[in-house]
């Protein structure tokens, strides 16, 4: 008699997943508008007040990406399709050009304006496709 063990994904990961998840998005959301309005009135606590969004987005940003890398690329039970691994791709893609919007936003405040607003966007942008893909992908089914 033999008996095949089934990897299961553990329901803490998906917990601390499910809850993290969305949560970057929110604090890249509020840094792009803190980036416009910067960009509106010149203001310097609206470009201090976006980089600070952006490093603790980055930090929210990487939990879950570890979770997802796990259980998507290497664990066996979680759905592997095509809508996932493109949420995955999307989402890291987002991550590397938020470091790099990090590091524009390190600069002086007057040097951020046309690439830091540009990079905000284009991360805003990125995720949004990423979770309206996944959406659409897992209603499919």
């Amino acid at each position: 008699m033999t008996t095949q063990a089934t990897a299961r994904h553990s329901a803490f990961a998906v917990a601390v997943y499910e809850w993290l998840n969305p949560l970057p998005y929110g604090f890249f959301t509020a840094a792009l508008i803190f980036d416009i309005i910067y960009a509106c009135n010149a203001e310097i606590l609206w470009v201090q007040g976006a980089s600070w969004l952006i490093a603790i987005g980055l930090i929210l940003a990487i939990i879950p990406r570890l979770i997802n890398l796990v259980q998507v690329w290497v664990g066996v039970s979680w759905p592997q399709t095509s809508a996932v691994k493109l949420h995955f791709w999307l989402n890291l893609f987002a991550i590397v050009l938020a470091i790099v919007n990090a590091f524009v936003h390190s600069r002086d405040a007057y040097a951020v304006v046309p690439q830091g607003v540009v990079l905000s966007a284009i991360v805003v942008t990125l995720l949004s496709i990423a979770n309206i893909l996944l959406a659409v992908g897992t209603r499919a089914k």
